[in-house]
């Protein structure tokens, strides 16, 4: 029993403030402020979601995606709250880690962190990728072609080559074409083409140096990227209303509920990154008061961003013409504007690369705070005596980052990363009601509004089901029509998500939990629900490569087991 219990012993409050302030070297330079929260927030959000998966979604959804932001927008509103009281209870690095340790206990917080280095982990991988494409089209625009096999990896080089053999240089996309001719040039090694995403790799070594020589020099560089990424958001908004042509947005949902659904993952990876402020707590001046505002500030500015920008888009081309890696060049050169385009691929560059350097900021920072807690090894905590980083961490996210950035696909990553977050913010919800549960929030500066969800709760899920009943047809019939076996295999996150709102109007009604903490676990749940079962598997495994760390190594050497 003791054993058992001890997968869930707990840290206080007080224990992490204290832990924090002892690290070898000390702590961390604390020079941040609520401008510099905003801006490193808006260099995490407004970063290649916008220039490159925005697309995606648009061709999927039609210019019906505008209203799945802003669904989205209201899920993240949910758990940056619970974000921001946690923040404002443990204002220490480590984000949602930092806060399950304190709600769950160890094993809950060691899976929490694991999920979020694959989160920040992949999310710069697609973002270092989406960097190079843009990259190699502002050097075309300068008459600079760097070889096709130093910017692009073989996997979709040879799918582009087979698809040529079997269809024709004809059925391919002007991009394809450039693949298939890219893996036909390659050098190789017998059989071997020699393949690699060259640039994806260089930016993140240079980022990466910039994260390790210090948080006030990322700030700068920082700063001045977001001032510049959001001036050719407004420029494309303001110069890209003239061209709007009305009859683009019929119809509005071309697809259905279920084309514009399919662009969650895309959607909500365009959202990933407020939850990044929390991981630089311990660099803020005064994290109680300002992180609470910094992340609500930040979703609001980009929330408003991406419902008009997507209107934009898909009011000056066809939404079936945005299936294309650079959809914001793409339409000013549909209609004529290549120097706008060239404006806006040379801008895209310089903003995707600040996305880069927000999330190369927050890996590192979760390991420093799992490494401190004994549960890594514990080099990754060390800070540089001169710069006042997390040296090794930042050393090897960079390894970690860049090296899969050179040789993978962007597609693979995107819905892989979005599991990650979602698993996270659901627990970020949930420790929220545990703290109000057991009064810890009493000494937070910050705490999420309270409205009692006693009843509400299990009313809206009646209210749901009799409206599935009633509207949902299509959706019962679809499940009619499905084995038991194909049921667990597709819908099985579905079931989970239902039983679950079923136990939280139980819970709510018995301990009288507040909504919106309640709201954001099952708008987050539901999300999930729309990702593919593959990338579940993936997740599964690695959460399975987590628990063998965990117990081999963490689980004795915890700071609480000594």
């Amino acid at each position: 029993m003791k054993q058992n219990s001890s997968l869930f012993r707990k840290k206080t409050v007080e224990q992490i403030l204290k832990d924090a302030n002892s690290g070898e070297h000390g702590g961390l330079a604390k020079i941040l402020g609520v401008r510099d929260l905003v801006s490193l927030g808006i260099a995490a959000i407004v970063g290649a979601g916008i220039f490159s998966t925005i697309g995606l979604a648009s061709f999927n959804g039609g210019p019906a995606v505008s209203l799945l932001f802003v669904f989205t927008a209201i899920a993240c509103v949910f758990t940056a709250l619970s974000y921001a009281q946690f923040a404002s209870t443990v204002p220490v690095s480590g984000s949602a880690y930092t806060y399950a340790y304190v709600a769950f206990g160890e094993l809950f917080a060691w899976i929490i962190g694991w999920a979020l280095i694959l989160e920040y982990a992949v999310s710069n991988m697609v973002v270092a990728i989406s960097w190079s494409e843009y990259f190699v089209s502002m050097l075309k625009g300068f008459g600079i072609t760097l070889p096709g096999w130093l910017t692009i990896n073989q996997e979709t080089a040879s799918e582009a080559f087979a698809k040529m053999q079997s269809l024709g240089v004809a059925e391919l996309s002007a991009y394809e074409r450039f693949a298939a001719n890219a893996y036909e040039t390659a050098p190789r090694i017998g059989d071997f083409a020699i393949m690699l995403n060259l640039p994806a790799g260089i930016v993140t070594l240079l980022i990466t140096a910039l994260v390790y020589i210090g948080i006030r020099e990322s700030r700068t560089a920082s700063n001045i990227m977001v001032v510049l990424k959001i001036g050719v958001v407004l420029l494309v908004i303001i110069a890209g209303a003239f061209y709007v042509k009305p009859e683009n947005w019929t119809p509005f949902a071309p697809n259905g509920a279920k084309g514009v659904l399919s662009g969650v993952a895309a959607v909500f990876f365009a959202f990933i990154g407020f939850d990044s402020i929390s991981t630089t707590a311990e660099e803020c001046k005064n994290p109680q008061r300002d992180m609470p505002k910094a992340m609500i500030y930040c979703l609001i500015i980009c929330t408003v961003l991406y419902v008009l920008i997507t209107l934009v888009l898909t009011g000056m081309v066809n939404y079936t013409e945005l299936k294309v890696s650079d959809p914001l060049a793409f339409v000013f050169q549909q209609n004529g504007l290549d120097f706008m385009a060239g404006v806006i691929s040379v801008s895209s560059v310089i903003a995707i690369t600040s996305a880069l350097l927000v999330y190369q900021l927050g890996q590192p920072r979760i390991w420093m705070t799992m490494s401190r807690d004994g549960l890594l090894w514990k080099r990754f905590s060390k800070i540089h005596p001169k710069y006042q980083t997390p040296s090794f961490a930042t050393i090897v996210t960079g390894f970690v980052v860049g090296i899969p950035a050179l040789f993978f696909k962007m597609d693979f990553f995107v819905d892989l990363t979005s599991v990650g977050t979602f698993f996270a913010f659901i627990l970020v919800c949930a420790g929220v009601l545990y703290l109000d549960h057991k009064g810890i929030s009493a000494q937070s500066k910050f705490r999420v509004p309270y409205l009692n969800g006693k009843y509400l709760v299990g009313i809206l899920l009646v209210v749901a089901i009799i409206g599935l009943s009633i509207y949902g047809q299509e959706v019962v019939a679809d499940w009619a029509a499905l084995s038991a076996a194909e049921i667990i295999e597709h819908k099985l996150l579905t079931i989970i998500f239902w039983i679950t709102w079923a136990v939280l109007s139980v819970m709510s009604f018995k301990y009288n939990f507040s909504i919106l903490p309640v709201a954001g676990i099952l708008t987050n749940l539901y999300l999930m629900t729309e990702l593919g079962s593959s990338n579940w598997l993936i997740f599964a495994i690695w959460l399975a490569i987590g628990l063998v760390i965990y117990f081999s190594y963490g689980y004795k050497r915890s700071k609480l087991a000594q």
